[in-house]
């Protein structure tokens, strides 16, 4: 497997946009994954898969490389850095950059699977949702409806840290002046959505599986084909059933296989 460093984007006043696109060496072109990371669009970076799997042997990148696909991982600006659409944004300039250079790295842009855990998801969701070409979704338990955040928490027994209200949120700090519906995944469902898979723990103290619900729902009632999997035990990040986030990448590996391959690969 190769591992290459490519910057995908120059935003003036920023640091460069990098993504990391991990390949096999099979001939031809390969379908590909676009990774979103997590880390409440505050911190985090493309090199990580989440924290359940930071010692996993294979990585995650090279499980999906030995699959067949190609996976860029994304770097995309944090709210330290610029408030949303900011990183809908890189991750559709990425989403960009990888069309314009698809022949030369061997990539198949018609079969383009996007997957993103908790801020991730959320961004995987809306890129979904957003731009052309996506054909399947792989969201783990990433926000989906900012208006009803809080009342879902409170629902769950649940109280925002910081109090609903902050500035200092996480969310606060992603949407700035932004109306929540607007940087919202069920704002931007439509009959044509392509496939999703949510996958949420029943114990998230951070994003509540109503979140996972609500998108559901809203996909559902527009004709769209998803598959929602809440598990018990499972907290945010799958913490409290570690064997749980192997399950959750098996059951990704596969959902991303049969649309872009059309049935099990081996």
């Amino acid at each position: 497997m190769t591992r290459r460093t490519f910057e995908y984007a120059a935003v003036p006043g920023f640091r460069p946009l990098l993504l990391d696109l991990h390949r096999g060496d099979a001939p031809g072109l390969a379908p590909l994954v676009v990774f979103v990371h997590g880390g409440g669009w505050r911190v985090g970076s493309r090199e990580s898969f989440g924290p359940m799997f930071a010692d996993t042997s294979p990585s995650p990148f090279e499980r999906l490389a030995a699959a067949g696909f190609a996976v860029a991982s994304v770097d995309y600006r944090l709210t330290g850095e610029a408030p949303f659409p900011a990183q809908l944004d890189d991750v559709s300039a990425a989403f960009a950059w990888l069309r314009d250079h698809a022949t030369e790295l061997g990539l198949d842009t018609g079969r383009i699977v996007v997957w993103g855990e908790s801020a991730g998801g959320h961004l995987a969701a809306l890129a979904g949702l957003r731009v052309q070409g996506v054909v399947a979704v792989v969201d783990w338990y990433g926000p989906a409806d900012l208006t009803a955040l809080d009342t879902d928490l409170a629902e769950a027994g649940l109280v925002a840290e910081p109090a609903p209200g902050s500035t200092e949120t996480r969310e606060a700090l992603l949407l700035r002046d932004v109306a929540p519906a607007e940087a919202s995944p069920v704002t931007y469902v439509h009959s044509g959505a392509p496939p999703f898979l949510l996958l949420h723990g029943k114990s998230d103290r951070f994003v509540p599986c109503a979140q996972s619900r609500r998108l559901a729902e809203a996909l559902t009632a527009a004709g769209a084909d998803v598959d929602l999997r809440l598990f018990d035990g499972a907290g945010h990040m799958w913490l409290g059933n570690p064997g749980l986030a192997a399950t959750a990448f098996d059951l990704s590996l596969e959902f991303a296989r049969t649309h872009c391959f059309g049935g099990h690969v081996a």
